[in-house]
């Protein structure tokens, strides 16, 4: 049975590697879209409503961002794990260059036979690298600021509670967490003073109470919409048997507190995909670096220090984006006849056979070059063929 470092260097391997990347960030792009879709229609439905100006508030703009990173990241995967173009690389890591800088740089990766195989990987892996560093940095500046994040959720939430009746997304989150965490409010029950319907100098049925949501329910028992009427006016120590008077925050604190084990399954939930698509893309980045480092035959260093420009290179081949790999590389083209043009061709003197010229021409300059650098070996197979 052959070994992992043999049967890594296998075709068998590539693929397996190659193409589980792909199957990973094709689900998740899937998935993505999908989230993308329902929020962007969830949105759409809340815009014909709506009267909350916290956009933030609205699940729908949650759903919308969170599939939008999701199918753009996992697209990027997709497509880097398949084509493998150095352009993904360059428009993530370098879009803020001029336009002129972009095209030399595209144009420079056209030197490289291979190098372009690597930059779809090295893209996706950047990227989720980035997006699993700012999840773990979020969460340790939550925890260690913990009361400025209790006051950031607080404020939202308070925010919310004041057009409570005005957005259903909202309304049906906050009362699924009140009934579930058996809470009432952001930070305490009397958070809902600031809604307009619950205020205590209102006239309505609903002034200075709380949503039967937050009123302590037996089991079999018939709701009573106006459970929580005039409650408000009351002391905590009258209304436990009545309504629950601890905020949500608090509860859902104190419940991922009781629950650890549940809250470790749902941080592994949401950091481990994230893991293995780094892990896939550094194996596949590796083996990519590998290929790369056998199978290169030109040498952009080396072209550079012979003397010749973007314009002598012969870029059939490397499409659109300048950077599809050809094998034996880029070379040369053939320079047009500079002599004076008052000197004649000698007589009967046979065409020149321009290739042959330009090949002898360029393995000279590479040999010339390979002897005054150290740094390039096998620099005499660069242009061997006929």
């Amino acid at each position: 049975m052959p070994s992992y470092e043999e049967w890594k260097r296998t075709v068998h391997f590539y693929y397996l590697v190659k193409f589980t990347l792909n199957v990973y960030s094709m689900l998740f792009s899937f998935l993505g879209l999908c989230v993308l879709c329902v929020g962007v229609y969830a949105e759409v439905e809340r815009q014909r409503y709506r009267t909350l100006e916290g956009v933030f508030l609205a699940p729908a703009v949650v759903l919308i961002l969170l599939g939008l990173v999701m199918f753009t990241v996992s697209l990027v995967g997709m497509v880097g794990s398949l084509r493998d173009n150095k352009t993904l690389l360059h428009m993530v890591r370098r879009g803020a260059l001029a336009r002129r800088e972009r095209q030399a740089f595209a144009r420079q990766s056209a030197f490289n036979t291979r190098g372009s195989s690597m930059c779809g990987a090295d893209c996706f892996l950047c990227v989720l690298c980035v997006l699993l560093a700012l999840q773990a940095l979020a969460l340790i500046v939550a925890l260690l600021f913990e009361r400025t994040t209790s006051e950031l959720f607080q404020r939202n939430i308070r925010e919310g509670i004041k057009h409570y009746y005005d957005d259903l997304d909202f309304k049906n989150i906050l009362d699924y967490v009140q009934q579930k965490f058996s809470c009432c409010g952001g930070d305490e029950y009397k958070d809902w003073e600031v809604n307009q319907y619950h205020f205590c100098n209102g006239s309505g049925p609903l002034a200075c109470g709380v949503p039967y949501t937050c009123c302590i329910h037996q089991v079999g028992e018939v709701v009573n919409t106006l459970c929580g009427y005039k409650t408000l006016t009351k002391q905590r120590e009258d209304l436990t048997d009545v309504i629950h008077v601890r905020g949500c925050i608090h509860a859902v604190n104190l419940w991922m507190g009781d629950n650890i084990g549940a809250t470790i399954g749902i941080c592994c939930a949401v950091g481990l995909p994230q893991l293995l698509g780094i892990l896939l893309s550094c194996v596949f980045w590796n083996l990519l670096v590998e290929m790369s480092e056998s199978a290169d035959m030109v040498d952009f260093r080396a072209l550079k220090r012979a003397g010749f420009d973007y314009s002598d290179l012969d870029l059939a081949g490397a499409g659109w984006c300048m950077c599809l790999p050809r094998e034996g590389g880029y070379l040369p083209l053939a320079r047009a006849d500079t002599r004076p043009a008052d000197s004649a061709p000698e007589p009967n003197a046979p065409p020149l056979d321009w290739e042959q010229v330009q090949a002898e021409h360029s393995l000279m300059q590479f040999e010339e070059v390979g002897q005054d650098s150290a740094w390039m070996p096998g620099i005499d197979e660069v242009d061997s063929r006929d």
